[in-house]
């Protein structure tokens, strides 16, 4: 019995210490929880306390509250740490406040990885087509990671019989899969060309000749002796013919193509083209206008964008050609380039066409096609011109005669004896005068009857007369 009581007493020992140690610890933690809820400063963080961005992702900080004793002590709280989003790694921020004797300190952890997937570019995102009895030719395609750069060579190519599939793993082990399909058809129409220029010009009487065409297929090769020529060419009528050129392919895709051909009369010896530039103006152009009616005579009127809009409408309306000059007549506008020098024509073009309802395809380039005063501005432009009107459907008009009128000469007298002096019965006179111009305005009738008493004629600018050109210089 006395061991037996011996033990019960330890173990009521041993019991009461436990339940101490239990009541002191109890105590500590009693006392811990108040000092970390009551009295030590408390920062929240928003967000994750571990979070994570992609390689170079700009780190943008979340933020964070701080307390004390029941007040915001959010201004206090020092931030340090930083985060280089251009290396890999695990980065620290600390944030730390402190309060008289009691401090807080907290971290975040920011995680830099490769997040993102590699990018597989192909040449052609579309389904590809492929001539039924060929085979597939592989296309150029390429694999870009933000982090691993270019790993085009890590690129696995799956073939199958109608879909191609491209994948691709990073260093991280992201991975990205793009496919296309294969199309065993030819759903490409041919291409066909023609020889020689978009519009030909012939005379009255002469024997037309077609440069003809060529015509070619992704799958056919050369199929030029399929093409289909429509239409046809009265060499002995004036006028203007179209001849359109079809080609089929196996598949039965179609192309055409057309080419004007536009029969002209040669100019008249003895004939008289009276031609102004660079109107209309009141006070000049109106009292030509009058002449001519008086006299009658038609002629040709190559206007730009200014002067009087009822002018251009009664040139029109009294049965002159209306033809086109230049919007601005600004050389470093209209040689700057071949776009530019259309921009400006269809300026013009458009307005004639918003005046009268007439579209205008006679031209005259300022300065002639012979300027060299281009130059200056694209050396070779008016090679390029000279063709491009022409392809374009323009027939463009220089001179043979020029009444000095732009500044050789200053008095009607002056002009009456360039024109009457530069005449010609062997050939078609292109007479070259400005209808801004006073002393043209008081030569005109003159000129016009010393034309009539000496057997000449007088006729206006057609799209069938023969072009009168200059030299190219430039």
């Amino acid at each position: 019995m006395r061991v037996e009581e011996v033990k019960r007493r330890r173990r009521l020992k041993k019991k009461k210490k436990g339940i101490l140690l239990g009541a002191i610890l109890l105590v500590c933690i009693v006392i811990f929880l108040i000092l970390e809820f009551f009295l030590l400063p408390q920062i929240k963080l928003k967000g994750k306390v571990v979070t994570t961005i992609n390689y170079k992702e700009k780190y943008k900080e979340k933020g964070y509250k701080a307390t004390f004793l029941g007040d915001s002590v959010t201004d206090d709280v020092e931030v340090s740490g930083k985060v280089n989003s251009k290396k890999l790694g695990v980065y620290e921020i600390t944030y730390a406040v402190k309060e008289g004797i009691f401090k807080r300190k907290i971290k975040r952890k920011v995680v830099v990885k490769d997040i993102s997937k590699p990018e597989i570019k192909l040449v052609s995102e579309e389904d590809i087509y492929v001539c039924p009895d060929d085979e597939y030719q592989e296309e150029e395609f390429s694999a870009t990671d933000n982090y691993d750069g270019d790993i085009t060579k890590k690129v696995k190519v799956k073939k199958e019989k109608d879909k191609i599939t491209y994948t691709v793993t990073d260093k991280a082990g992201n991975k990205s899969t793009v496919s296309r399909k294969i199309i065993y058809k030819d759903n490409r129409s041919p291409e066909i060309k023609l020889e020689g220029n978009d519009i030909a010009y012939i005379f009255v009487g002469d024997k037309y000749e077609d440069a003809g065409a060529t015509a070619s297929d992704n799958c056919d090769g050369d199929i030029s002796s399929d093409i289909d020529v429509q239409g046809k060419v009265n060499s002995n009528e004036v006028g203007e013919y179209t001849l359109k050129y079809s080609v089929k392919d196996k598949a039965s895709n179609e192309a055409t193509i057309e080419r004007k051909v536009i029969v002209s009369e040669k100019t008249k010896n003895g004939a008289i083209y009276l031609t102004f530039d660079d109107g209309p103006k009141a006070g000049t152009t109106n009292v030509i206008l009058d002449i001519l009616k008086e006299e009658g005579v038609e002629a040709t009127f190559f206007v730009t964008n200014g002067g009087p809009d009822d002018l251009i409408k009664r040139i029109y309306d009294e049965g002159h050609t209306l033809a086109l000059h230049t919007a601005s007549h600004n050389y470093s506008i209209v040689y700057a380039s071949v776009d530019s020098y259309f921009d400006d024509l269809y300026t013009v073009q458009n307005r004639v066409k918003n005046l009268t309802g007439y579209e205008a395809k006679i031209i005259r380039f300022p300065g002639g096609s012979s300027n060299t005063v281009s130059r200056k501005y694209q050396v070779g432009i008016m090679s390029t011109l000279t063709k491009e009107v022409l392809n374009r459907g323009f027939r463009y008009f220089d001179w043979n005669i020029s009444s000095g009128d732009a500044g050789e000469t200053t008095s009607s007298s002056g002009v009456y004896q360039n024109v009457i002096n530069g005449l010609s019965k062997e050939r078609a006179n292109v007479v070259l005068m400005h209808d801004i111009k006073t002393y043209t305005r008081d030569a005109l009738r003159d000129i016009i009857r010393y034309g009539k008493n000496n057997g000449y004629h007088f006729e206006k600018i057609t799209m069938a007369t023969e072009m009168v050109t200059q030299r190219v210089n430039n």
